[in-house]
């Protein structure tokens, strides 16, 4: 039995080394660049959840807006927006009305285009035709105080969040939005079109991170028990759901003429002579396709359609 020399001892060991910086090397772990901006944003999940619920804010808001100022109002939900405070800060025009809410869980900033308005319609006159590039008197601030806490109101029916209990606080610059929030802190930013008595303007409602926080918990805590409600009662199959459609059925005559004359003379308890033979069946029809020939017939005190031969349609294709 022969025993390895030490130049064969030494070339293992080197084999080993070399190895074992393979592995490590193999172990290494991949460094990426971090975008801290992309931080914390909403997944398309999420936002598919705010977007729809917002939606269903502005058909409440538009109700109960209509009935708050005696007017036709449409509110609709146009942009969910996800960014720093401070680049938002800076789109805000100078004269936007900004009024923050208890706790900074909220900021509702309306267009002054849509603010002068509101209240011309709230003194009874009819919001047209008004100088907007002024700034607010004491009586109107208190109208628009009683405005935002209307909205504020539906805001807490529709997020349905605990304890929640949003109160207006005085109105602010837009340029004083940052000491509502951090530095560096990310709002959602959801901006809705609002036209009322012929103008058209937007409001937006600014939601800080750690509120935003709070409303998607408590969006994805009722989430499954829609999925329950899907998953109990499963979707029919699509034959099923076709046999259960709805289409106009009609029985009538087709090919008649009727002189103008005739038309011209009728009056109530008139009888207009189609002058078609009683043998001559009716059709019926489906979705204004006709389908059968049919004759009039009574089914105790309901008025029916007795069906004959099927009609032979030439607009009757298989698509």
């Amino acid at each position: 039995m022969s025993t390895p020399s030490e130049n064969e001892l030494e070339a293992a060991a080197a084999l080993s080394k070399q190895a074992t910086r393979q592995k490590a090397v193999a172990k290494q772990r991949i460094v990426h660049p971090c975008n801290f901006r992309s931080a914390g944003r909403l997944s398309n999940e999420d936002a598919r959840s705010l977007s729809a619920m917002h939606e269903t804010f502005a058909l409440h808001l538009a109700a109960t807006l209509d009935n708050y100022l005696g007017t036709a109002v449409e509110v609709k939900l146009e942009t969910v927006d996800q960014l720093p405070i401070k680049d938002h800060i800076a789109d805000v025009p100078a004269l936007s009305y900004v009024v923050p809410f208890s706790s900074n869980t909220l900021i509702v900033e309306l267009d002054n285009e849509l603010v002068f308005p509101i209240i011309e319609l709230l003194m009874g006159g009819a919001g047209g035709g008004l100088d907007t590039s002024r700034e607010l008197s004491e009586i109107e601030e208190e109208i628009m105080l009683d405005v935002t806490t209307l909205l504020a109101r539906q805001a807490e029916a529709v997020w349905r969040v605990p304890n929640l209990s949003l109160v207006p606080g005085a109105r602010i610059k837009p340029t004083l939005m940052h000491h509502c929030f951090a530095a560096n802190e990310k709002v959602a930013v959801l901006r809705f079109g609002l036209e009322v008595a012929g103008t058209t303007g937007a409001f937006k409602l600014v939601l800080p991170a750690e509120f935003l926080n709070v409303l998607m918990t408590q969006i994805n805590r009722e989430q499954p028990q829609k999925d329950a409600r899907v998953w109990s009662f499963p979707t029919p199959p699509l034959r099923e759901r076709i046999l259960d459609c709805d289409f106009e059925v009609a029985s009538e005559l087709t090919g008649l003429k009727v002189a103008v004359k005739d038309l011209i003379a009728l009056q109530p308890g008139s009888v207009l002579k189609l002058r078609a033979p009683i043998r001559n069946p009716g059709v019926l029809s489906a979705g204004g396709r006709s389908m059968f020939e049919a004759v009039p017939v009574r089914n105790g005190t309901q008025r029916a359609a007795q069906l004959g031969r099927r009609v032979a349609s030439t607009d009757w294709k298989r698509r």
